[in-house]
């Protein structure tokens, strides 16, 4: 048993479900279990949704009649009246009274029930279609599957029943069928409420199933040929990893190479289940593997984090930031779920580069300025580079101010942020 990843880019259009149903084609024989993201951007369509309805924008109704027009249109190019449309379309027209409904809870928690949608919609089309292709499939509703608590947005996975609930449903369809396809990025927590697994998050729920279903191996689809050392958007000459171990992977995806879902990794790793990063757009080539097989030389890897904003943080009397001031300000940066990128500590300050989320860092700012006081830069980009070396190193700070640097024997990190373009005289 397999299994695969495709994620929003794979599924963008009609023409991409069929290149998804081709592909699978060529594994009918096999038992697969498929995870499907939101077609192309409507996680962030779905997001805007969710800010318009909670904040009664007065365009708020436009932001849903555009989901619905775009997946009505792959539909039709797809297989015009198949009542999958209808669903489709019954489920969007029912966001205005759900977040109504729910608003008392809080932005995070009507956020999960509403972008859940898109994954919900994304693979309702894409089961029914691989059922006309000759592909029997059944749709498995994750939420069925997942278990989490209830931390909106971020839901924790409760392992065992977890395993038990994936196991029990899954062995019953794969009795019948030989595909299962189901939501990433979803959950469902003890109320049975939706909850989602974080953004990007549908690589790790292929990861839960593979762990729970001792899968063979697990693939992730790309429209990239595999793992590259750096975003191929932003940088030329790039050059495709072809193996990793899980250690290496980890430490990529926790500097924030964004390839794979940072959390995807341990799963497979505790049970020795090989990764496989492949191309959907040449789905023959080798792609990466991700093992346990240790890897002696890699070359430079570049990750690029922009949006970063950095906070400098002193006692007002002047006394040193000592270890009981630590421990209050990272039970704030947990309070208010503010991961810290890169931070350093001095006699009298302490400083941390943080992602910049407008409504947390906020909140964490308002409980900050009690007790300390705050110097805080924004619109800052954080860069790492795994195997670093002098010439990479150097060629990244042109046209750079760096703000704060880490280095150690196999990761260099540096906050920085564009040198001002001077005003020229006429």
């Amino acid at each position: 048993m397999k299994v695969f990843k495709f994620g929003g880019a794979s599924v963008k259009d009609a023409d991409s479900v069929r290149n998804v149903a081709s592909i699978l084609q060529d594994y009918k024989a096999d038992k697969l279990l498929i995870v499907v993201s939101a077609m192309g951007k409507n996680t962030n369509a779905l997001e805007l949704v969710t800010e318009s309805h909670f904040n009664d924008w007065a365009d708020k109704a436009s932001y849903i009649e555009t989901i619905k027009d775009f997946h009505t249109h792959i539909c039709n190019e797809l297989f015009p009246g198949n009542p999958v449309l209808q669903e489709c379309v019954k489920e969007l027209e029912q966001i205005p009274a759900l977040v109504e409904k729910h608003k008392e809870r809080g932005y995070d928690f009507v956020y999960d029930q509403v972008v859940s949608l898109g994954e919900y919609l994304s693979t309702k089309i894409v089961a029914a279609f691989l059922n006309t292709q000759g592909l029997p499939t059944a749709w498995v509703d994750a939420i069925d599957c997942v278990m989490t608590d209830d931390t909106y947005r971020e839901g924790s996975i409760q392992w065992q029943e977890t395993k038990t609930a994936v196991r029990k449903v899954c062995n019953k369809h794969f009795e019948e069928k030989n595909f299962i396809l189901t939501q990433g990025f979803t959950g469902r927590d003890p109320e049975g409420f939706t909850t989602t697994l974080g953004r990007e998050g549908s690589d790790y729920t292929a990861a839960i199933f593979s762990f729970c279903l001792n899968a063979e191996y697990m693939a992730v689809w790309k429209d990239v040929p595999g793992i590259l050392n750096a975003d191929p958007r932003k940088f030329t000459q790039v050059t495709k990893i072809d193996r990793l171990s899980y250690k290496e992977a980890i430490e990529m995806t926790y500097f924030g190479a964004k390839v794979i879902h940072p959390k995807t990794i341990k799963p497979l790793q505790n049970k020795s289940i090989p990764l496989h990063v492949k191309s959907f757009v040449e789905p023959e080539g080798a792609g990466t593997i991700i093992s346990s097989a240790e890897v002696s030389e890699y070359p430079p890897v570049v990750v690029l984090e922009p949006k970063q904003t950095l906070i400098r943080i002193s006692t007002r009397d002047f006394s040193f930031v000592a270890e009981h001031h630590l421990s209050e300000l990272f039970a704030m940066f947990a309070e208010y779920r503010i991961k810290v990128n890169m931070m350093r500590n001095t006699a009298i300050s302490f400083s941390v580069c943080v992602t910049h989320r407008s409504e947390r860092l906020a909140a964490l700012m308002k409980k900050l300025d009690d007790r300390f006081n705050l110097i805080t830069t924004e619109g800052l980009e954080l860069i790492t580079v795994r195997h670093h070396n002098e010439e990479v190193v150097e060629n990244l700070k042109k046209g750079k101010i760096v703000l704060m640097e880490e280095k150690l024997p196999h990761t260099m990190r540096m906050v920085v942020k564009d040198v001002p373009v001077p005003i020229r005289k006429v």
